[in-house]
Order: C-alpha cells, then sequence, then structure tokens
C-alpha cells in the first residue's frame, strides 16, 4: 500500500471520543495562543509587505484577515494570516517537529471554517490529527532533516495542514492521500532565511499550500500516492537514502497521541525557541545575584551544538535577527530582566548599553550533552564579573512548557493573549475570546468565535 494511504488510514481513524481531556486542553489554549500571536504579528512589516502585494489579499471571500478588518479567500487568509502568526517567532515549539507546531494547524482551520461548517468538537479532532500527522513525519526524518537545513515547520508541517483541513471538509481517504501526495511536491523552506521576513513566509507558504491541496484533491485532481517513497519521492529527496525510517510514521499511532508525550511547548520569550534556555538561565542569575550589568566582564553559553548555527548572531542587523541572536537575547535578559516584544522593535539591538554586553557574550558547544541527547535544549550559563565572581546557573534537562514538563499556567496564557490582542480588540472582546476558546468543545458553531473578530475589526 502507498505510504500516503497508510498515513490518510490513521489520519481518518482517529475520532473525538478518543482524545483525552488533557490533549482537549492543550488544544484549547493553542487556539488562543496562536490566534493572540497572529493578532500581534498583523501590524509587521512582512505582512505589510505582502498585503501591499498586487492579488494579495484582494480575491474574494468569506475568512478575515486577522487585525486588518477585511475579508478575504481561505487561501489568502491562510497565506495572510500564517505569515502573521509566524512574524514575531513567538508562536509554540515541539521538539519532535522541530518547529512550531500551531501556526500550521490553527491559521488554515481558522480561514477554512468561514466557508466549512464546523463545531469546536470538530476543530479540536481535526487540530489533534493534525499535530499527529507532522509529528509522526518527523520521527521519521529527524535529525538529518533539520541538520540538512530544512525549516520543518514548513517542510513537515504542510502534512500537518493536510490532515487538519482534510478532516474538517470531511475529505476520504483515497483523496485525502491524494492531497498529502499533492503536499510532497508544495513543501518548501530553508533555515538560511531565517532572521528574515522570509521565514514567516514560509508558514504563510505552508498553510495555503496545505490548504490549496485538499482543496485540489476534493476536486479530483491526482497525485503520485507513492510520492513518499519513491526514488525520486519526498523522503529520498528532502532526506536521502539511509537517512530515515519511514515504518516509524505509522506504527502505533496515536498510542500515545504526540500532543500528550510532553514535547510541545508554550513560548514565554518572543523569539527562536533555542535561546529561551539560556535567557531563563540569565534571568535566575540576575535574580539570584543581583548583578550590575556594568561589572560584567564576560558571559559564556554553553549549549547543544545543533543550537548553535541559526542563533550565533554576535551582531544582529534589525529586530528580526536578534530574534534569533543568543549574544543579543542574553544580553537584554541580563539588563533588563526581561525579555519582551518591544525588545525586538526599532532600534532597541542598537541601543549602546545592550550592544556593549552583547560583544562579552561568548558561545560554546556544552561539554556534558551529547550530541544525541534525549533533551537537547539544557543550557549552562556563566557569568563572570571584573571583581572576579563566577556566577553560573545550568538547566539540563530544560524543562518543557508544555503536557508532562513544567507548562505555563492557564493564566499565564490568556496574559499572554491579552498582551498580544491588546491593540486590536476591546477588553470585553478579549474576555469574549478568551472565553469562547477555554469551552471551544461546547461550541455548535465556529461561526460564533468568528463573530468576535468581526465585531471588533468593524465588519459587522
Amino acid at each position: 500500500m502507498p505510504l500516503a494511504l497508510d498515513i490518510s488510514e490513521c489520519i481518518h481513524a482517529l475520532n473525538y471520543d478518543d482524545i483525552p481531556d488533557e490533549a482537549v486542553a492543550w488544544t484549547r489554549s493553542a487556539f488562543l495562543d496562536t490566534i493572540g500571536v497572529t493578532l500581534a504579528g498583523s501590524t509587521e512589516d512582512a505582512v505589510r509587505l505582502l498585503l501591499a502585494t498586487d492579488g494579495i489579499g484582494t480575491a474574494p471571500g468569506n475568512s478575515v484577515i486577522l487585525g486588518h478588518g477585511r475579508r478575504t479567500s481561505c487561501l489568502d487568509a491562510a497565506l495572510i494570516n500564517g505569515t502573521a502568526s509566524h512574524a514575531l517567532d513567538y508562536d509554540d515549539v515541539c521538539n519532535v517537529l522541530g518547529g512550531h507546531p500551531s501556526v500550521n494547524l490553527v491559521t488554515p482551520l481558522m480561514a477554512l471554517c468561514a466557508d466549512v461548517p464546523a463545531s469546536g468538537r470538530d476543530m479540536i479532532l481535526a487540530y489533534v490529527a493534525g499535530f499527529e500527522t507532522q509529528c509522526r513525519i518527523a520521527r521519521a526524518v529527524h535529525h538529518h532533516h533539520y541538520d540538512k537545513g530544512w525549516h520543518p515547520t514548513s517542510t513537515l508541517g504542510i502534512f500537518g495542514t493536510v490532515a487538519a483541513a482534510a478532516r474538517l471538509v470531511q475529505l476520504d481517504v483515497s483523496k485525502t492521500a491524494v492531497a498529502l501526495s499533492l503536499a510532497a511536491s508544495m513543501a518548501s523552506g530553508l533555515k538560511a532565511n531565517f532572521g528574515t521576513m522570509t521565514k514567516p513566509l514560509h508558514v504563510g507558504h505552508c498553510t495555503r499550500n496545505g490548504l490549496l491541496a485538499v482543496l485540489l484533491a476534493r476536486q479530483g485532481f491526482t497525485a503520485n500516492q507513492q510520492a513518499f517513497e519513491h526514488g525520486q519521492g519526498f523522503l529520498n529527496v528532502f532526506n536521502g537514502r539511509g537517512t530515515y525510517a519511514a515504518d516509524l510514521i505509522c506504527a502505533a499511532w496515536g498510542q500515545p497521541l504526540e500532543i500528550l508525550g510532553g514535547e510541545p511547548g508554550w513560548k514565554p520569550f518572543p523569539c527562536c525557541g533555542s535561546t529561551h534556555p539560556a535567557i531563563e538561565a540569565t534571568l535566575r542569575i540576575r535574580r539570584e545575584h543581583c548583578v550590575d550589568p556594568k561589572e560584567v566582564r564576560e558571559i559564556t553559553v554553553l549549549t547543544h551544538e545543533r543550537r548553535l548555527p541559526h542563533t550565533d548572531k554576535p551582531n544582529p542587523q534589525s529586530g528580526l535577527d536578534a530574534k534569533f541572536s543568543l549574544q543579543y537575547t542574553v544580553a537584554r535578559a541580563l539588563l533588563d530582566g526581561a525579555v519582551q516584544l518591544e525588545h525586538f522593535e526599532e532600534p532597541a539591538y542598537q541601543e549602546p548599553e545592550v550592544r556593549h554586553l552583547t560583544k562579552l557574550v561568548r558561545l560554546a558547544i556544552h561539554p556534558g550533552i551529547a550530541k544525541d541527547a534525549a533533551n537537547q535544549f539544557g543550557v549552562e550559563v556563566i557569568v563572570e564579573t571584573l571583581d572576579d565572581r563566577r556566577l553560573t546557573c545550568e538547566i539540563n534537562p530544560y524543562p518543557q512548557r508544555g503536557p508532562g514538563g513544567n507548562p505555563l499556567t492557564q493564566e499565564d496564557v490568556r496574559s499572554k493573549f491579552m498582551d498580544c490582542a491588546r491593540h486590536h480588540l476591546s477588553d470585553r472582546d478579549i474576555h469574549a475570546v478568551i472565553s469562547f476558546f477555554e469551552t471551544l468543545e461546547a461550541a455548535s458553531s465556529m461561526g460564533t468565535g468568528c463573530d468576535f473578530f468581526d465585531r471588533s475589526l468593524g465588519l459587522n
């Protein structure tokens, strides 16, 4: 049987009653968190320039462009909202995927539900099916896929988009397999473009292309259902022979669900997830030792080697670039005792005091964390002062902020949403949106949820 058909059967075998309460709770928060960071990212330059491009966002349709007070087609909404959702790099992360799981699922589902009748339970089921699909394919191709330079949020996330959208539009097993095979030819995203507007655009194209694959398959479009395992198919072209384990994709599917594996995590800081452990360690040193930044001689960050290629940026050239700079984020944490959205706005990264501290940060591979370690986000930060103090903090393993780890509280998730949405929604609507998504499974129609955005943006 073609692998795409095997995956499709797994996708369709999942029922809502199979989803544990903990997974439902995670999914509710995933919608709230993702919509919040999408609203916050909707005014970023990447989105502004996208909307200024002829033909983008002008197609007629029912889907809302979040933060911009107008509607368009579900495909254009997926492109624009998908880009906005990742523009701040504030969206959740997943180590198994090697990227960001929810932007590939929430933004296309929200775009699609404007055209497709859907209940809250339908949305939860679609989300969980998509999460499982992208993570299962990730298990087959990592870490080679990630190290080779692909951006898994996009190159693997597209299959999550397909799975989620296929369940929402009630595509059958055969056509879902076609959609997955179509998506194999639409996957893209290079890590070389991290720190630029192109990185969030990866997500915009991922969500749009995943939706397009589903809509084309529904119409009867064709694709080779051996597009994964073919000699010139996805696995051999994107990874290469001998660098993947296709049997891991469908084996014991959903037992347990990937969403419950302890790997998903919320982002407390609006920057690359690979910088988070060092930020947390630096904040602990600052709190415990009352460090005066002017008295610092050198800061050393020891981390896993996989964290360094995209975060070793000693001289960031933009706010986006600074999000991927371990040197800058650690310096900012020590200087301000926080890492917030405003620290990546122009000209924060150019401030003389933080520039001086950034130059004092040295990066190196942590000698105690093996290349194949189960948890590759451990870190040790060492701050040396002019009076010869040596202040250290080691976090190894780094606790995951998700099921099974050290999650943000529900109140933390609410507070983050409020902060992200405050420039776009009234206080009344902020609380209404929170209430809606915290009881998402009770919603008989997602049209009710969309009304909040319509009203606040003046569309009614």
